[in-house]
């Protein structure tokens, strides 16, 4: 059953960051990005495939800091 995670991104000043931060989202396994804005994303994801730390860290990763929120 499908997830929903929300975050809190800090860093993201553009439209540029909000494409990378899709980017990394989409890359992880078992995750479907519904909404990325500037200093914001909510995705749902497969449980059994990606936790949420491993999506947070996805986007850390790149250079922003991002937490649940």
């Amino acid at each position: 059953m499908a997830q929903t995670l929300k975050l809190a991104i800090d860093g993201m000043h553009c439209g540029s960051c909000v494409n990378r931060v899709t980017l990394a989202l989409k890359k992880v396994d078992g995750v479907d990005v519904k909404q990325v804005a500037v200093g914001s994303a909510e995705v749902e994801y497969d449980e059994t495939k990606a936790e949420p730390a491993e999506i947070v860290e996805s986007v850390n990763k790149i250079g922003f800091s991002a937490r649940q929120s």
